[in-house]
């Protein structure tokens, strides 16, 4: 069964398959001097990380955004390896990282960042990679900026965990023979996944503002009398069956044949 490395090394040569026609070079165009064309090299494999730099910085907030979760729910002893890394990570780390990954799928992030890749070679072309302190500056910023989403992220769940703390503070002082400390854990589990709920359910909302469609399903598409279309559909068909069998019984009723006809 082939390992991690080889599935990346498999997908590498793929995407590198699909994009050769697109991103060649003439061959006039190839540097003539060795030492050029290792430059050349060199230019564009700096560049390449700093792409993958700055997708990875973004799941990177959203792990330490995670951790910073088990640590004050208490899921810091309960760990998982990570198949990519080969480290261990938490619970709440790992299942943050698997929603943004399939978030990202879903949206169609994995294409957009193919065509980002292309785009490069328009906006700098082989061999136009510039390093200087703004350059360095501009990947500081990222690596900074992880930080501060990971802060974003964690930051409700950070503050109902706090607020539950207070509260077993309070209880503890007013009530000391009470064992709060079994009480605390499973409490702030509870608090701690139903704000996580909570956040997904902003996040959702976010995403679908950001990609221009409704936020919410159900108040989407409204009929003018508050209800939704498929309610209203469905409650019109009941009362035109309604008023097809009721038509049926007053025929029934009123026919001369049948209220004439003599019983067997």
């Amino acid at each position: 069964m082939p390992g991690v490395h080889q599935v990346k090394a498999a997908l590498c040569l793929v995407f590198t398959l699909a994009l050769w026609p697109h991103v060649s070079l003439p061959g006039g165009q190839m540097p003539a001097h060795p030492f050029s064309l290792i430059v050349l090299l060199a230019g564009e494999l700096i560049l390449g990380l700093m792409l993958g730099m700055t997708v990875h910085f973004l799941f990177a907030g959203i792990q330490t955004g995670g951790q910073m979760l088990a640590t004050q729910m208490g899921f810091t002893m309960i760990t998982l390896a990570d198949p990519l890394t080969g480290a261990n990570v938490s619970i709440t780390s790992h299942f943050l990282y698997m929603v943004a990954m399939l978030t990202f799928l879903a949206l169609d992030g994995h294409l957009y960042m193919l065509r980002a890749f292309v785009r490069t070679f328009e906006l700098v072309p082989p061999g136009g990679l510039l390093l200087g302190p703004s350059l360095v500056k501009e990947i500081l910023a990222l690596s900074g900026s992880m930080f501060v989403l990971a802060v974003k992220i964690a930051a409700p769940v950070l503050v109902s965990l706090f607020l539950v703390e207070l509260a077993l503070a309070l209880m503890a002082r007013a009530a000391p023979q009470m064992n709060l400390l079994m009480i605390g854990f499973p409490l702030k589990i509870a608090v701690g996944f139903f704000f996580i709920g909570m956040l997904f359910t902003i996040m959702a909302d976010k995403i679908c503002t950001c990609c221009g469609r409704p936020a919410r399903w159900w108040t989407a598409d409204r009929t003018p009398d508050g209800g939704l279309p498929w309610r209203s559909a469905t409650r019109a068909r009941r009362k035109k069956r309604r008023r097809n069998v009721a038509r049926r019984r007053a025929a029934r009723a009123t026919s001369p044949s049948r209220r004439n006809s003599p019983r067997p």
